[in-house]
């Protein structure tokens, strides 16, 4: 999932609306397309709402922004309530801070902010990251569900690894410190690959690293190196089903996939799709709502 560490001088708007479960990805992504971070959260579990809320500076792609909304509402039949408040900076990273403490997950990684300092853990790997105003409360579900579905299969030895839709680089700086391979991160988003870079480099896993912006199995870079070992990918359900294909086809025999990014009642629909690709479920991690697969390809004979 997109995670940016762009930084701000002005003041900053916060946009939200709650909508059905069944439209949080087509809003999403109309959001996303003028705010470096989107949140999801559950807004009341009984109707199926869900609240989603971006953060970007303020006025900035109004135009834009209208325009994806009111494609959303012309494609989903659902118009949403915009709300809008405005915050400063500063302000806005204090709070971030303050909700983002070092954070210990699964028993193999440590994350945390590049406002503490710095922790030492001689049976974790620990990652530190930018804490800035794209990184939201400083913890997410399906990146937690990442982690702990790399420390469930840390016993494989993957030659190729592929993050695709790396975001902060966090799953690429996880898998190249325990494997001690190097490892393909792709974004469609300039902005995380800078994000990346820089977070690689600030963990000293930089020459681990291969950072190029791309979309998807479209990537040149992709097709260089496929097929994969291992695959992570962190990002919304149905692009996940639409990719099913393609991801089997660069998928090594005994390949592993840890997807991500899904919501816990769109673990079949995910599953059913890969399933079909020939991909089996070895293993399943629920965090809060979100709902991380990890998925194998069999061996031939």
């Amino acid at each position: 999932m997109t995670l940016q560490t762009k930084r701000h001088t002005t003041t900053l708007e916060t946009i939200s609306f709650i909508v059905p479960e069944k439209h949080i990805e087509i809003f999403e992504h109309a959001l996303s397309t003028v705010c470096p971070t989107v949140g999801i959260f559950e807004e009341d579990e009984t109707k199926n709402l869900w609240r989603l809320e971006g953060i970007k500076d303020t006025g900035y792609g109004d135009n834009e922004l209208n325009s994806a909304l009111t494609l959303a509402s012309n494609l989903t039949q659902f118009s949403p309530t915009l709300q809008k408040h405005s915050t400063e900076t500063e302000g806005w990273l204090a709070k971030t801070y303050e909700s983002f403490p070092a954070q210990e997950v699964g028993k193999r990684f440590i994350i945390q902010g590049t406002h503490l300092h710095n922790i030492r853990s001689p049976s974790r790997i620990v990652l530190t990251l930018d804490a800035g105003i794209a990184f939201g409360s400083g913890e997410h579900g399906s990146t937690r569900g990442c982690l702990i579905a790399l420390e469930k299969i840390s016993y494989i030895k993957p030659d190729k690894i592929l993050d695709l839709g790396c975001g902060s680089g966090i799953l690429a700086m996880a898998a190249a410190a325990l494997f001690h391979k190097k490892v393909l991160a792709i974004d469609i988003d300039p902005w995380s690959i800078r994000a990346t870079r820089e977070n690689a480099k600030r963990n000293h896993l930089n020459h681990l690293i291969h950072c190029e912006v791309g979309n998807g199995w479209l990537s040149t870079a992709i097709r260089k190196e496929s097929p994969f070992d291992l695959v992570f990918a962190n990002i919304l359900a149905r692009p996940l089903c639409k990719m099913a294909k393609q991801l089997s086809k660069n998928l090594n025999d005994g390949g592993i996939v840890i997807l991500s990014g899904l919501l816990k009642s769109q673990r079949a629909m995910v599953l059913l799709a890969h399933q079909k690709q020939g991909l089996k479920l070895k293993n399943q991690i629920i965090q809060d709502y979100w709902a991380t697969l990890i998925l194998s390809k069999s061996k031939t004979s």
